[in-house]
């Protein structure tokens, strides 16, 4: 069980497209020849390697050939290489794993049938690593008609020398022009896409000619107080509450007749708790980087995965099953403890704390991991797990200082189990915010906002009942009287599910806004302070402002941004903001994750490379970067109707009044 939840939390975070600001380590030349072989060359930069394309089930992504069109064209056999391969084994995965060190070139043979119709597009799937990271790319393919060699061409006009592309299509007519067609191609294209060239040009540096954006940097101590939170938490579980006194006591033990040499060691226990946890976030960092952590907030798919992720450890927490490690790790670790000395030996008694502990803590990390993600810091998942940490060494040092008062400890019982089917139920409530995104990026329209809001609050309802004994799971002794404790708990979740009715009619809630879907997918709604986009399609809102003289907020989003839904439910419902998008803007909300098939690809050339624009959300995403240099969201940029920035952009800010001010300057500065 363990092996395959590392393998998906390692293709979760790898399986996204990463940005062109992203290291390329393999540089692709495809070619085509007079023999009909399909050539791929691969070079891969030093300290780097290439999967195999043949690799063992649940291992890395391997090395992939696809033939999205093959027309005019048969392909003889399979992709072939003569490369040799260096097979190691590998801990993450468990199992042998074998790749490409040097560069490797790659066949695959055709067979023309009808030159006229001759075309072929694909791409390849592939993933390369070094010792320290791991990127997953994939590079796209194309060859027409006037790409054939004189041997394998019948038409006439056909070229006899090879035609080499770099990763892009070339035309021949063209070689040694950095664009992909000639002007007159273009402007078709222009026209073919509705794409305003003017209106899509880059404006960059006049963006940054006013100065650089306001963005509040609040999301890294967001994470890092969520985290220390779910590290208190995990102290709460039967997991790990018993072990506190025990692993006071044997260090006091241990040193009794020098106390200072006992809280020392405790000490040295508790950092050693907090390293390994800030290990667990830093690899993960370091191993995906920035953009693949930006984009997983936003993929739907993997949105699915993280809701799928959740339901299971919610399942857990109520008692169906336990996911636990396998018991020689926990046993090698002891023993590694009871054979060394000094503080490799702590450090080793940390690691076992770890291991035994991981069906309780398990679920929260994995949790908090997911919501690290989704909130989109870069290095959200190493500040998450360092406050986690933190908060689960802290009891072990301060008892250590202060051993008397361990007395004071509520003894173990039935009140941990009843902290873990919290725990569940909130994490069950925390999917469907996953399972909300992907529906809205894919349209199904299965999860409006109402729908969610009910599922909520009879979350909440049945939390409560628990809580006062009503409801009963297996593991659960007789309740015959309810604590304190427990009533107070069944108020507070009895008055949140009270608090959400009100949204059932529209109400803005905005204590849930970054959870629950936005207000426009609620079918009954008597809110009427709700800011509407006019436009959410580019090219249209900008075509608008133009007839009717009014300066462009564009607003770039996403169906799975939590800041994004936050800025809405603070910001843009105070009064004064609505007022001034509503009468003085033409706002476009344009959503990069939106997974709507455009009618026809577009392909576009992008830092010396084709990208094939297939969905709506590929459209935002790539005018976002190619227009103004940036990918995050939320993004908001003013603009004059001639698609020109006329203030300074503005990310995540809640500050009210500075959002006033961001307004009113891109007003004032239209007019001038």
């Amino acid at each position: 069980m363990l092996k395959q939840i590392k393998i998906l939390i390692f293709l979760l975070l790898t399986g996204s497209t990463v940005c062109a600001q992203i290291q390329e380590p393999v540089k692709w030349k495809i070619f085509l020849n007079n023999s009909g072989e399909l050539t791929f060359s691969a070079s891969i930069e030093q300290g780097w390697h290439l999967y195999d394309m043949n690799l063992p089930s649940g291992g890395p992504i391997p090395t992939t050939f696809v033939f999205e069109k093959v027309q005019g064209a048969e392909l003889s056999g399979k992709v072939t290489t003569l490369t040799g391969i260096t097979i190691q084994y590998d801990e993450m995965f468990e199992m042998n794993i074998s790749w490409y060190k040097n560069n490797p070139t790659f066949t695959q043979k055709i067979k023309v049938t009808d030159p006229d119709k001759f075309n072929i597009e694909g791409y390849i799937d592939y993933m390369s690593c070094n010792d320290e990271s791991c990127i997953a790319l994939k590079e796209e393919f194309a060859f027409s008609k006037k790409d054939l060699p004189a041997g394998l061409a019948k038409s006439e006009g056909s070229k006899a020398d090879d035609t080499v592309i770099a990763g892009l299509t070339r035309n021949p007519m063209t070689e040694g022009n950095d664009s992909l067609t000639t002007e007159e191609e273009i402007a078709d294209q222009v026209r073919n896409d509705s794409i305003d060239v003017d209106l899509w040009q880059p404006v960059i540096e006049e963006l940054n000619a006013f100065g650089s954006g306001t963005e509040a940097d609040t999301s890294g101590w967001a994470i890092f107080l969520l985290c220390f939170g779910g590290g208190l938490l995990a102290l709460l579980t039967p997991c790990v509450w018993p072990i506190i006194p025990m692993t006071v006591s044997f260090f006091l033990k241990r040193s009794k007749s020098n106390r200072k040499k006992a809280v020392t060691d405790a000490l040295t226990y508790g950092l050693s708790i907090i390293v390994i946890y800030l290990a667990l976030g830093l690899l993960i960092t370091i191993l995906f980087g920035a953009s693949a952590l930006n984009n997983l907030s936003t993929n739907a798919v993997f949105n699915l995965l993280f809701f799928a992720l959740l339901v299971v450890f919610a399942i857990s927490f109520f008692g169906a099953f336990e996911l636990t490690l396998p018991a020689s790790w926990t046993n090698k670790m002891d023993s590694k403890a009871e054979s060394t000395a000094g503080l490799l030996s702590i450090f080793f008694m940390a690691f076992t704390l770890v291991l035994v502990s991981f069906s309780c803590t398990g679920p929260i990390i994995g949790g908090l991991l997911v919501q690290a993600v989704s909130m989109g810091s870069i290095t959200g998942p190493a500040i998450g797990m360092f406050g986690f940490g933190l908060a689960l060494a802290i009891p072990f040092a301060f008892f250590a200082v202060f051993p008397s008062l361990m007395q004071n400890l509520p003894k173990s019982g039935g009140w941990l189990n009843t902290v873990k089917v919290v725990l569940g139920f909130l994490e069950l409530a925390l999917a469907l915010k996953f399972l909300s995104v992907a529906d809205l990026a894919y349209g199904w329209k299965i999860l409006d906002r109402e729908v969610f809001l009910v599922l909520w609050i009879v979350i909440f309802v049945l939390l409560g009942f628990y809580l006062l004994g009503k409801i009963k799971l297996a593991h659960d002794s007789d309740l015959k009287h309810v604590s304190v404790s427990r009533l107070f708990l069944a108020l507070i979740s009895f008055a949140f599910a009270v608090y959400m009715l009100p949204g059932l009619w529209g109400a803005p809630l905005k204590a849930i806004s970054a959870f629950s879907p936005p207000l426009y997918t609620q079918d009954f709604n008597l809110y009427n302070g709700e800011v509407h986009p006019k436009f959410y399609d580019y090219d249209e809102g900008m075509e608008y402002a133009r007839k009717n003289k009014k300066p462009v907020m564009v607003d770039f989003t996403g169906f799975g941004c939590v800041n994004c839904r936050e800025m809405e439910a603070a910001v843009w419902s105070d009064p004064r903001v609505k007022g001034i998008i509503d009468n003085d803007y033409v706002l476009i909300s344009l959503y990069v994750d939106n997974k709507t098939n455009l009618p026809e690809t577009i392909v576009k050339e992008e830092y010396g490379k084709t990208v094939k624009l297939r969905t709506i959300g590929d459209k935002w995403s790539y005018l976002q970067r190619h227009k103004f240099g940036a990918n995050a969201q939320p993004y908001y940029v003013l603009l004059n109707n001639n698609g020109y920035p006329i203030a300074p952009w503005r990310a995540y800010n809640k500050n009210i009044e500075e959002y006033i001010q961001f307004l009113q300057g891109g007003i004032k500065n239209y007019k001038e």
